[in-house]
């Protein structure tokens, strides 16, 4: 439909059998957590009513059943109608692959200092910014929000090394 030309050429990286498949699975193996972990602290009726995994159980049921249902339907789709061509999951990685290392980063440097790396590196390779306007954006904006979240909500985030040599 809305398709340039230059990507319906385009080889297909991953095909919509195989996206509801791998999706299905992976949504079912979730399920599989949810009704394991409900059952182990409780999934039936007490005396006093439902014990507390006795809804979430039955939940995570229902939906490990839906997907065996959207299992079965992919596996008998035919294998050629593309999900997503190479060029497209390029553009998905751009953004996926970095924010993938900000969240693991965070662990180790703290909510802001990670935010702030995360906002630099963004205004400068991808926006194309200048190396100042992105240095005081990043850090400008990490500031107002360590003013808003520890000074005015009392919530803690995350902090690293930085924030502990400076004493919060």
């Amino acid at each position: 439909m809305g398709e340039h030309p230059q990507e319906a050429a385009a080889p297909a990286a991953i095909t919509v059998r195989t996206a509801e498949i791998a999706a299905a699975l992976l949504i079912a193996a979730g399920a599989v957590v949810v009704m394991v972990s409900n059952y182990s602290i409780g999934a039936g009726w007490a005396p006093d009513g439902p014990e507390a995994g006795y809804f979430p159980l039955r939940i995570g049921a229902i939906i490990f059943l839906a997907c065996l249902f959207v299992l079965w339907h992919a596996w008998r789709m035919e294998p050629g109608e593309t999900f997503v061509t190479w060029p497209q999951l390029k553009q998905v990685a751009v953004i996926l692959v970095p924010l993938t290392v900000y969240v693991a980063v965070i662990s180790f440097l703290g909510i802001y200092v990670a935010s702030a790396l995360f906002v630099i590196g963004f205004m400068i390779l991808l926006g194309k910014f200048s190396w100042w306007r992105s240095i005081a954006t990043g850090v400008l904006v990490n500031v107002a929000l360590f003013w808003i979240f520890e000074m005015q909500f009392r919530v803690p985030l995350p902090k690293g090394p930085l924030e502990a040599a400076l004493g919060f």
